[in-house]
C-alpha cells in the first residue's frame, strides 16, 4: 500500500512539474496539443503554465541565425564559370508559421538551401563575369605601369553589390510565408574554375612580360643616352688636359728658352759651357762603345772634342 502511495505521490509530482515550463531570453515558444499549435506564440521570457502531458512546448530561437551554403560552379551571362560561395544571416519572425511550414531549424536551413542557391544561380545567369567580381567603377590603384589605353577599366552597369541585393530582395520574397526574414546575403568567395583561371593566369603573365619588356627597351635607351654622354664628357675631358698640358708645356718651354737665353747673354763662359753640354749630350745620346765616327775638322763635334782634349 505504501509503495502504491509512493508511486502515486511521484506521478503526481511529475505531472505537477510538467505543468511549468520557462521561456528563457533568446527563445520563443508554440505549445502543441496532440502535434497541433494552441494558443498564440510565446516570446516574453518567465515561469509559464500549460496543461501537463497532453501539451507539449517546441522552443525557437529569437537570435540571429546563420546559414552557410556549399560553394557552387555558375555559369555567367558570358558563359564563363565561376566557383560561388555565399552565407547568410536570417531569423525566425513568425515562430507559428515556422512550426506550421518548417518545423524546426534543420527543415529551415534545408529550404534556405533552395531558395539562396537558386536565386543565386539565377542572378549570376544574368549578369557577366565582370559585373560579379567588380563592385564599382572605381579608377585603377596604379596606372604608372599600364599604357594611357589600357589604364581604364571596363564599365559595369550593376557590380557585386547590386547582384547581392538582387539575391537578398527576391530570397526576402520567397522566405515571406515561411516565418523567417532573411537578414543578409554575402558573396564570401567567388573563384575561377580552373580553365578560366588558367587564362587569366596565362594573361596576366604575358602583360607583366610585356610591361617588362617596355620597361628593358626603355633601360636599353636610356643606358646607350648615358654611355654616349659619358664618352662625349670623356673625349671633352680628355681634349681639355691635353690642351691644358700642351699650354703648360709650351709656357714651360718660353721660360726655360727665356733662362736660356737670359744665361747666354750674361757670360759668354756660360753659353760656351752650354754649348758644350748640349754637344755632350747629344755624343751620348747617338753613340755607344762599338760605334764608329768619322768627323770632320771643322765640324762641331771635333772642335768641341779638339777644345776639350786642349783643356
Amino acid at each position: 500500500m505504501r509503495i502504491v502511495l509512493i508511486v502515486i505521490g511521484v506521478l503526481v509530482l511529475i505531472t505537477v512539474l510538467s505543468a511549468f515550463y520557462i521561456v528563457k531570453e533568446p527563445e520563443q515558444v508554440i505549445i502543441t496539443q496532440f502535434g497541433k499549435p494552441v494558443g498564440n506564440p510565446i516570446s516574453t521570457p518567465g515561469l509559464k503554465v500549460k496543461v501537463p502531458i497532453i501539451q507539449k512546448v517546441h522552443r525557437f530561437d529569437r537570435r540571429f541565425l546563420e546559414w552557410d551554403g556549399d560553394a557552387n560552379e555558375l555559369p555567367t551571362k558570358d558563359k564563363r564559370f565561376i566557383w560561388v560561395d555565399t552565407y547568410a544571416r536570417w531569423r525566425i519572425t513568425d515562430p507559428l508559421k515556422f512550426f506550421q511550414r518548417l518545423r524546426d531549424e534543420r527543415g529551415a536551413q534545408t529550404r534556405l538551401d533552395d531558395i539562396l542557391d537558386g536565386e543565386t544561380r539565377n542572378a549570376i545567369a544574368k549578369h557577366e563575369l565582370v559585373e560579379v567580381i567588380r563592385a564599382s567603377n572605381r579608377e585603377p590603384a596604379s596606372t604608372e605601369l599600364l599604357p594611357e589605353d589600357e589604364a581604364v577599366l571596363e564599365a559595369i552597369d550593376f557590380g557585386r553589390d547590386t547582384i547581392r541585393l538582387e539575391v537578398l530582395e527576391k530570397a526576402q520574397e520567397r522566405t515571406a510565408d515561411l516565418g523567417i526574414e532573411v537578414l543578409d546575403v554575402q558573396f564570401k568567395r567567388i573563384n575561377y574554375v580552373e580553365e578560366v583561371r588558367r587564362k587569366v593566369y596565362e594573361r596576366m603573365i604575358a602583360e607583366r612580360k610585356r610591361i617588362a619588356d617596355r620597361f628593358r627597351s626603355e633601360g636599353e635607351g636610356e643606358a646607350s643616352r648615358i654611355r654616349g654622354e659619358r664618352d662625349r664628357d670623356l673625349k671633352r675631358i680628355r681634349s681639355e688636359a691635353y690642351r691644358a698640358a700642351q699650354e703648360i708645356k709650351g709656357a714651360a718651354d718660353a721660360e726655360a728658352t727665356r733662362i736660356y737665353a737670359a744665361a747666354y747673354d750674361q757670360s759668354p763662359d756660360s753659353r760656351a759651357f752650354y754649348e758644350f753640354t748640349q754637344t755632350m749630350e747629344t755624343f751620348k745620346r747617338t753613340l755607344d762603345q762599338q760605334s764608329l765616327v768619322i768627323l770632320s775638322t771643322d765640324g762641331e763635334f771635333y772642335r768641341w772634342l779638339k777644345t776639350a782634349g786642349n783643356r
